[in-house]
Formats: C-alpha cells, sequence, structure tokens
C-alpha cells in the first residue's frame, strides 16, 4: 500500500518490506491460497488503521462511486480488495491458474485485432489486476504484454515478484529513461502488445480535464500521444476482482489511430481520452472497489 502526501505520486514511498513480501510469497506458494487469504484481513485492518491519508483517499472515492457516506466496511472492502489482487499476482505469475474462474468480454473485431500481431497499445488504469490481464496473454499464447510504468514506487514489491517469474523485467518498460519510447515502438514493431495505465501523470506532463464520477479530474495527454505518433489502435482493458477466486476482464476499442493522418491525431487524441475517461467511470462504477489509486485524484 502507497501511502499519500506528495503532490507528485511518484514521492509516495512504498509501504511494504521486503521480508513481508517474501513471507506472503512462501505462505501463498506453500500453503497455498486458502491460508493466504487469511492473512489478508489483518494485512487490512493494519493498513486501514496506520494510513490516514490513503483511508481519507478511499473515503472521497468511495463515497463518489457509491453515492453515500461509506462506512468503515466499504473502506475496508477496498483495502480488502487491493491486497487480494497483490496475492494474486503471485498465482497468475507463477501459471498457478486453477482454481481461479476467468471471465473474458472481448468482442470479436476485438479479439481479432489483438491476435492480428500488428502491435496493439492496452490502456489500462490502476483498476483491479493488471496482471490476471497478462495471465491471460500467457494461457492463450498472444505473445508478452509488456507494462509501460514508473519503476521506483512498487520496486520491492516487483524485485520479490520477479524472481517467481524469471524474465519479468524484461516485460516492464520503466518510465523517465532516454530509451522509454524506443523500447515501446520496438515491441508495437514486433506485433508485441504494449499496456500503459493512462489514470496518472507524471511531474510536468501535460493533462487535460475530463468529467469523472462527478467532478473534474487530469488525465494525462501521453499515452494517447505515443498512440497515436506510432499509428497504432487503443484497447481499452480492465481485469476487475470480483471477490473469492473471481475476474472479469474486459477489452473493447478506444480508438483505431492506425490510418489517421498527422493532422487529424489531435482530435482523434481528444476523443480517445474522452471516451477513455467515461469508460473507466463505467467500470468503476461496475466494481467500485477496484480502484486502488490511494490519493485524491481530483485535485
Amino acid at each position: 500500500m502507497h501511502e499519500p502526501g506528495h503532490p507528485d505520486w511518484r514521492g509516495r514511498p512504498e509501504r511494504s518490506s521486503v521480508g513481508v513480501i517474501r513471507f506472503m510469497v512462501w505462505i501463498a506458494l506453500t500453503i497455498g491460497r486458502p491460508a493466504a487469504r487469511l492473512l489478508l484481513y489483518p494485512i487490512s485492518l493494519y493498513f486501514l488503521a496506520f494510513s490516514p491519508a490513503a483511508r481519507r483517499a478511499s473515503r472521497r472515492y468511495l463515497a463518489r462511486v457509491l453515492g453515500h457516506r461509506p462506512g468503515l466496511a466499504d473502506q475496508f472492502r477496498h483495502y480488502h480488495a487491493f491486497a487480494s489482487t497483490i496475492l494474486d499476482r503471485v498465482f497468475f505469475l507463477n501459471e498457478a491458474y486453477a482454481g481461479f474462474d476467468i471471465k473474458v468480454h472481448c468482442p470479436q473485431e476485438v479479439e481479432a485485432l489483438l491476435n492480428s500481431g500488428s502491435g496493439v497499445v492496452l490502456l489500462g488504469a490502476h483498476l483491479g489486476s493488471f496482471e490476471a490481464v497478462r495471465a491471460l496473454g500467457r494461457r492463450r499464447n498472444t505473445g508478452p504484454v509488456h507494462l509501460v510504468m514508473y519503476e521506483e514506487n512498487a520496486r520491492k514489491l516487483n524485485a520479490v515478484l520477479g524472481a517467481i517469474q524469471p524474465g519479468l523485467d524484461q516485460q516492464i518498460i520503466g518510465l523517465g529513461h532516454c530509451d522509454s519510447m524506443l523500447k515501446v515502438e520496438a515491441c508495437l514493431e514486433r506485433g508485441e502488445l504494449v499496456g500503459l495505465l493512462a489514470d496518472r501523470a507524471l511531474l510536468g506532463e501535460k493533462q487535460v480535464r475530463r468529467p469523472f464520477l462527478g467532478a473534474d479530474a487530469s488525465f494525462p495527454l501521453g499515452p494517447f500521444r505515443i498512440a497515436a505518433m506510432l499509428k497504432r489502435p487503443i484497447v481499452l482493458m480492465a481485469g476487475l476482482y470480483q471477490g473469492q477466486a473471481r475476474y472479469e476482464i474486459h477489452f473493447e476499442l478506444l480508438a483505431d489511430l492506425s490510418g489517421r493522418a498527422r493532422s487529424e491525431r489531435g482530435v482523434q487524441v481528444d476523443l480517445a481520452l474522452s471516451r477513455y475517461a467515461e469508460r473507466l467511470e463505467y467500470y468503476c462504477r461496475l466494481a467500485p472497489y477496484n480502484w486502488f489509486n490511494f490519493y485524491d485524484f481530483w485535485q
């Protein structure tokens, strides 16, 4: 869990220790998921009690998405859903899919696009489980799904999970490096899938305001400009945790920028971003405890 308290979300320290993460991984892989899930209750209670800024952000978000003042039970459920998706990453990375009920909602035209080998930008958010989406790709042999992310905020977690699946770091493209965009372009040229989370902006990145859950919020332009510059389709992805061992993965086409002229890019980027904000709100309302931006998104 990350504790807000800095206007730039990158400044938040990682609220976890390598020892605790390794212990959880050991419990999960040695004793099994049911035993590991029992530990999620005290862990969730701990963070609920000792992360006041994240708790305030959770309360504000839940009030918007639920339409009423959330109680402690609502907030605990929010924290527990977050912890559950982190635990399940261990099993997905270990390719231990038995016992999981994963339903996929993907229109035929989008499935054809994902399997075309032409390189597609998958646009997600800190909503549900991105690892469930990548696990689906491994199960269907559609090739690697590379995630473009700011690495510092989850370095400890990624280091431990990388020991479960060697080569995991090769599927992560770190933001802020001089060759980041070259790596993105190379992956897409090879016909692979590249995932970006478009609900957080880097410090200094251009943002635009869009209506989201009843008020204007800032969304970064960067992910949309990358897709436009590289002339790639944008597919929205959401791996929603539905409790216990159930996930529902949704895909839908946001925009196809592969055949657009340079003069059309600005308009198409604007339309795609507006559509993204609209659909993100839809999925937040569909699975309200899956939103894991524990800071004031509307500041």
